[in-house]
């Protein structure tokens, strides 16, 4: 039985086919690499149905239909497609490793006067750029506001506008932000409503655009430290490896890009890179 048939249309208020899901499917495809396979048509639904639902349509059918022309509501839907699971200090071992082998010589440069550009290159809601950043200065904040005044640049990007919008308020209830150690919390987490919000220091350091790693890239320069963490997962092999050379190409020598656990360096990029880490690599060439 499909995953559509199992599905029966009693417990769906929206008529949804296999044809439905399959224009949907290669609509995310084409736009920003994700598969959607049949196995996935009950999730599909349940993304869309709020969007059927807030457009005043009787099925997903009309609702393709509308994206077509409409440009804003076509973004919503691929803003609703987009998976933004994440949380601070996932796999922590990427930020000690930065910490560890790139860190020390980026704040002694910062500190002589030169540069140091980081990019957190699908960041979700925003707990990828934070944690990394109180990794990072640690619970020094006078240390860190003159880093920060240096010329330091981090980029946090992802497509989807919603996952922004959290980024740039940087609240989060208080669940979130459990896995925050103390010291670090005391510092950087304040009090707001009945959760917490990151001190503005830390917000301010962000330059926060949105970007889809499949489309135009209007980047020029290059990065000393690229994460780019579970989101390549979602993606085919001949897309995989599209994304790796790119981001190859915007690392410096010697800069450390780190991917998901489950992630893999494509044989096409790997020999420009040197293993230092759990999924953390090292440019080389």
């Amino acid at each position: 039985m499909s995953a559509l048939a199992s599905l029966a249309p009693r417990q769906r208020e929206f008529a949804f086919s296999p044809d439905d899901h399959a224009t949907v499917a290669d609509i995310a495809y084409r736009e920003v690499g994700i598969l959607l396979p049949e196995t996935k048509a009950q999730l599909v639904y349940g993304r869309l149905a709020p969007r059927v639902r807030a457009c005043g349509l009787d099925s997903v059918a009309d609702y393709i239909r509308l994206i077509g022309t409409d440009s804003s509501e076509r973004g919503r839907m691929i803003d609703a497609l987009t998976t933004n699971h994440t949380f601070f200090f996932r796999e922590n071992h990427h930020f000690e490793d930065f910490n560890r082998l790139l860190w020390p010589e980026l704040k002694s440069r910062l500190e002589v006067g030169g540069r140091v550009r980081l990019w957190s290159a699908a960041c979700s809601t925003g707990e990828e750029p934070y944690t990394w950043l109180m990794a990072m200065f640690g619970s020094d904040r006078s240390g860190a506001a003159k880093l920060l005044a240096k010329d330091f640049r981090f980029l946090a990007t992802d497509v989807c506008g919603t996952a922004l919008a959290a980024v740039r308020e940087g609240a989060y209830p208080a669940a979130t932000v459990e896995p925050v150690p103390a010291p670090l919390a005391k510092v950087w987490l304040k009090q707001h409503g009945t959760g917490f919000q990151v001190d503005p220091m830390l917000r301010e350091a962000l330059t926060i655009n949105a970007l889809n790693l499949l489309g135009e890239w209007p980047i020029r320069t290059k990065f000393d430290a690229i994460f780019c963490r579970n989101v390549m997962i979602y993606f085919d092999g001949p897309t995989k490896a599209r994304l790796q050379t790119r981001l190859a190409d915007r690392l410096e020598t010697g800069g450390l890009l780190c991917i998901g656990h489950s992630e893999r360096l494509d044989s096409s990029v790997a020999g420009q890179f040197e293993s230092v880490g759990r999924t953390s690599f090292r440019k080389i060439a």
